[in-house]
């Protein structure tokens, strides 16, 4: 049973604290460099950043309900991600399941409908592989004016590997019809209003997202079977793409005529405008698109910001960088506020989707205050920003620098 008034209580926590400035997300949040940062109202110990859960380590609580949570990026430091340490995004409440009797369905634009055990589904061919997986709104707490939604800073991403079956192997059993042109996926996770005829999300891609070879139908996450945070028994995961096209407790694959219009599809959500647009401004749902591959994108993983490097001028650094559908051409570092670059030593991604590792070591020239700022460029040659992007109504895409603080003493 929950506690009503420990979610009230959690609730206030979160809209005290979950917005955050366009600062904020600039450099680590536990050392305000910015005279705007210092302006507001951010403490060095946040209370919703001291937060942990029992089933993850050292996850940051961004809301619980439905339930949100973030990890710090000096804990995704490993090559892949931990079950327990890989960030949590919702939309429904993440419902408790028995997988006996689970099946799904695959119907729609097909000429032989499905409906399949999760028996059936384990005697097509698997695979594993190691994919990312990224909030749309990551970064979010950088937007000014403020985004509604859950305030992420840097740490809705992940890397873990995941076993299940292609998804193209399922549809292609099913017999595609030539009208297919996108999917429409729901899972079982119940409304937040318990009114059991609404949806929580149902998104979808288009069918030639479907049918890559890298989008799965998976039951295992680094070789455990699913938990019930991450979809338990059976999930959708569309690499590269917006987390939310990865729906979890999948239920149905609804192939569609059409574009697809179910929860979280239409309007503003997961969508940003098709051309740049001022702050605050308002845009038309008419000129809004849907996010599709996800931008260029670096994390710094080690060292923790802030760092005092006592006695020492050299430091190794590293961290993971990530471009959607693309690959990771260069990774640079300054310690010098942009004025000059450091190629970092990159490495090729275990399979496509995943990230890639990068790390050099960086010789500081004297004592003093630095900063060390992270930039990706991708396959196509597009470099992440030194600060946030186009705003959007609803935060998404924000992929500026990610830096952190190095007292050389």
């Amino acid at each position: 049973m929950r506690n009503h008034k420990n979610h009230n209580s959690s609730r206030r926590e979160f809209l005290k604290y979950g917005g955050l400035s366009a600062a904020a997300i600039s450099t680590d949040l536990t050392f305000p460099i910015f005279e705007y940062l210092q302006s507001k109202s951010i403490t060095y110990a946040d209370p919703l950043h001291e937060k942990i859960i029992s089933e993850k380590n050292g996850l940051s609580i961004l809301n619980n309900r439905p339930f949100n949570a973030e990890t710090p990026p000096h804990l995704l430091d490993d090559n892949i991600t931990p079950n327990d340490r890989h960030f949590v995004r919702n939309n429904g409440l993440a419902p408790q399941i028995d997988p006996t009797g689970w099946t799904l369905t695959v119907d729609g634009e097909v000429h032989t409908p499905l409906v399949l055990t999760l028996k059936q589904l384990k005697q097509f061919k698997q695979y594993t592989y190691a994919l990312q997986i990224e909030c749309g709104g990551n970064g979010r707490a950088g937007f000014n004016p403020p985004a509604k939604g859950n305030q992420w800073t840097y740490g809705a991403i992940g890397c873990a590997t995941y076993t299940g079956v292609k998804m193209r192997d399922v549809l292609h059993l099913a017999g595609l019809k030539s009208s297919a042109v996108y999917t429409g996926y729901y899972g079982e996770d119940p409304h937040l209003s318990g009114d059991p005829n609404k949806v929580s999300i149902s998104r979808g891609t288009p069918i030639s997202k479907a049918l890559d070879e890298y989008t799965l139908i998976a039951w295992e996450m680094n070789g455990q079977p699913l938990t019930a945070l991450h979809g338990f028994p059976l999930r959708v995961v569309t690499p590269g793409w917006p987390g939310s096209t990865s729906i979890k407790w999948l239920k149905r694959i609804f192939v569609r005529n059409k574009e697809h219009d179910g929860a979280k599809m239409t309007g503003y959500s997961y969508r940003v405008p098709r051309y740049s647009v001022a702050p605050g401004s308002h845009i038309p749902k008419k000129d809004m698109r849907i996010i599709e591959s996800m931008p260029v994108k670096s994390l710094i993983t080690f060292p923790k910001s802030p760092l005092n490097l006592r006695n020492k001028k050299s430091l190794l650094v590293r961290g993971h960088a990530w471009a959607g559908d693309r690959s990771v051409k260069d990774v640079h570092l300054s310690i010098n506020f942009g004025a000059s670059w450091l190629k970092t030593s990159l490495s090729a991604p275990i399979n496509p989707y995943a990230w890639q590792n990068w790390n050099t070591v960086i010789n500081f020239p004297q004592k003093g205050y630095y900063e060390i700022w992270a930039r990706a460029t991708d396959s196509a040659g597009k470099m992440q920003p030194m600060v946030v992007p186009g705003w959007n109504p609803k935060g998404y895409l924000n992929n500026a620098m990610h830096r952190i603080a190095v007292n050389v003493i």
